[in-house]
């Protein structure tokens, strides 16, 4: 069953994200630091951040539904999130942690862990990736993940981002 999902890796647990995890997620969500360079974040109120896990709850329960957003733990501790949205047969990653942990390869062994599981579990071959062009610690998980880049365009739009400046989007991608 979805619901009882579960990735280990050396150091990491991947599990279901959810409402069991408000106060952890709304520590980064929130942060403006931390999410920079998020087209939807940071969070404004506990209340945004209840709704996504709301999301994410029922997300887990439909046993249809192909799109997995895992609440990475580190020692029990919940310190960031990776997920998988699967669409036309292509799988787009994503991903956040808690900035306190960041350096330290967290998310590139959470993100591998999660293409290795779609790839071997859900027959997934095409796996892509989107970041601010600024944002190179999220680009360089793409690359250690062993994405390669296919484009910058412009056009993005974070949420943080001022008035009338214009950002740009990387794309990585990963086929087998």
């Amino acid at each position: 069953m979805k619901k009882d999902f579960k990735i280990t890796t050396e150091r990491l647990t991947l599990e279901p994200l959810g409402l069991k995890h408000l106060e952890t997620v709304h520590e980064y969500a929130s942060d403006p630091l931390n999410t920079t360079y998020m087209l939807f974040l940071p969070n404004d109120t506990l209340e945004d951040t209840v709704g996504f896990l709301t999301s994410t709850d029922a997300l887990w329960e439909d046993d249809n539904n192909p799109n997995y957003e895992c609440a990475i733990l580190l020692e029990g501790l919940q310190i960031g999130t990776v997920s998988l949205y699967v669409e036309d047969g292509v799988a787009e990653l994503g991903w956040i942690l808690n900035r306190k942990y960041w350096c330290n390869g967290y998310l590139t062994e959470a993100a591998s862990a999660l293409v290795k599981y779609a790839h071997e579990n859900l027959g997934i071959t095409h796996f892509i990736a989107h970041c601010d062009s600024e944002n190179v610690g999220s680009y360089r998980v793409m690359e250690k993940v062993g994405m390669t880049f296919v484009s910058k365009t412009g056009g993005r739009r974070n949420k943080l981002t001022p008035e009338g400046e214009e950002r740009f989007e990387l794309l990585y991608e990963l086929k087998f």
